[in-house]
């Protein structure tokens, strides 16, 4: 017995309609189990002035999409007077050629995966723990800076930067490199 070709049409459709969403979930998501996204640093992150232990917030990522040949994460706040997207950001975490396959970075980066860039005040390579700001003079709480993590996956290594940590890379410098070939980015943030 034949069967039409029509018949079949509207079950092929919905099998597609139903991958599209699955496929929506498989998104670059960034998180950190010792923070919520947009909540405040713990204080055991915070620098030392501030009594924290200056180490790195732990991060885990998932749906790193396929054609990733790379990673790269920067950590940076805009400071006062400064606007995203037309002033160059404090930095204060560079890291590129990470490899495809992590999906996180534990606390204080200990096995020291990918390269480092500059500091925030460029005196080494690695993680600028954040202070909280000095109060001013002012009856209301103290003032609170956002900072902002973003992990990049891009579609080739980094080429033009070296393959070690290294001083002479700064915000300029990656941002540069990565320039037209990030895939797709997710950001987290937290306020100190």
């Amino acid at each position: 017995m034949k069967v039409p070709l029509r018949k079949f049409v509207p079950v092929a459709l919905i099998g597609f309609a139903l991958a599209g969403p699955a496929l929506a979930q498989d998104a670059l998501t960034l998180s950190s189990p010792a923070m919520a996204n947009g909540a405040p640093l713990p204080a055991d992150l915070k620098c030392q002035r501030d009594n924290g232990d200056g180490a790195s917030p732990p991060l885990v990522w998932t749906g790193v999409p396929v054609g990733t040949q790379s990673l790269a994460l920067i950590m940076y706040h805009y400071p006062k007077g400064t606007v995203e997207g037309v002033d160059p950001p404090s930095q204060y975490w560079l890291l590129w050629n990470i490899p495809v396959g992590t999906v996180s970075l534990p606390r204080n980066n200990p096995d020291s995966i990918g390269n480092e860039g500059s500091d925030k005040d460029a005196n080494a390579t690695g993680y600028t723990p954040p202070c909280s700001p000095k109060p001013w003079f002012s009856f209301s709480s103290k003032p609170k800076h956002q900072y902002f993590i973003e992990l990049f996956a891009l579609n080739t290594s980094l080429p033009t930067l070296p393959t070690h940590d290294d001083l002479s890379v700064d915000w300029a410098v990656l941002t540069a490199a990565m320039k037209d070939k990030v895939i797709a980015s997710s950001r987290i943030s937290f306020w100190n």
